[in-house]
């Protein structure tokens, strides 16, 4: 069972996606994310398997979550920096995202 300080230990921010490229490489069909998480953080790149519902040109500008405080993860020859939050649903993943435009880096709480 999950406790609070288990949430707490999550860093969980808002990033604005500046490209959107697919991932060749990939065992899975993917995308090779650039996220903007503002100043503090920068920007950090992600491998992301969310190519049933998006295509590369309608996720650049949108916002997403991520996880921005766990170590990279090495997929093929890239090193994913964030895990991007969505939920699996009917048809493929579906990201989080804000329902109002928010500062990146914003942080969930």
């Amino acid at each position: 069972m999950a406790v609070y300080d288990d949430f707490e230990k999550l860093d969980i921010r808002v990033g604005t996606i500046l490209s959107a490229r697919p991932f060749k490489k990939a065992r899975k069909p993917a995308y090779q994310l650039e996220i903007d998480f503002g100043g503090q953080i920068g920007v950090k790149k992600s491998s992301a398997q969310i190519t049933e519902h998006y295509l590369p040109a309608d996720l650049v500008g949108k916002q997403v979550l991520g996880v921005v405080n766990f170590p990279p993860r090495q997929i093929a020859n890239f090193f994913s920096e964030v895990l991007v939050l969505g939920t699996y649903s009917v048809g493929g993943v579906v990201l989080i995202a804000p329902d109002k435009p928010v500062q990146n880096g914003d942080k969930l709480g």
